[in-house]
């Protein structure tokens, strides 16, 4: 058996019956990780490869040769995704921007668009980007 250890390949430089202590260990994840003499320290950060998009976080918890795909991608409004890419929105609604009795509505929520979102009042007044200014005047629809 080898004295590296699982996910490393030993190489002995001198095979000689009197030379002790000279085989190296080297990492099969990463050949620049060796150690002279016993097991490499080995590790694998799948996150090394960027596997996330652009503007996400990624995380790899288990670094360990073996593991695969348990890595997290997060986005910066919360959205987590393991083992791929995560999809990110930017729903500005989410936060209730507009006023009380308002209808808030944000037609593109990719994570670039701000300010885009619509307050509308219940009598049709739209305002984009901001809470809409509601009023009630009951005499616009000429009830007398």
């Amino acid at each position: 058996s080898s004295p590296c250890g699982t996910g490393q390949t030993c190489k002995d430089p001198n095979t000689a019956a009197n030379s002790l202590h000279d085989f190296t260990c080297t990492c099969d994840s990463d050949t620049t990780i060796t150690k002279t003499d016993g097991p490499a320290t080995c590790s694998k950060n799948e996150c090394d490869k960027n596997p996330c998009a652009t503007g996400q976080t990624c995380n790899d918890p288990n670094q360990s040769p073996s593991s695969t795909g348990d890595y997290t991608c997060t986005c910066s409004n919360g959205v987590v995704a393991t083992g791929g890419s995560a999809t990110c929105t930017n729903d500005e609604c989410t936060s209730s921007p507009c006023g009380t009795g308002q209808t808030c509505n944000d037609p593109n929520q990719s994570p670039s668009s701000t300010g885009d979102y619509t307050c509308t009042c219940s009598n049709g007044v739209v305002a984009t980007g901001g809470s809409a200014t509601c009023t009630n005047d009951e005499c616009t629809s000429s009830p007398c």
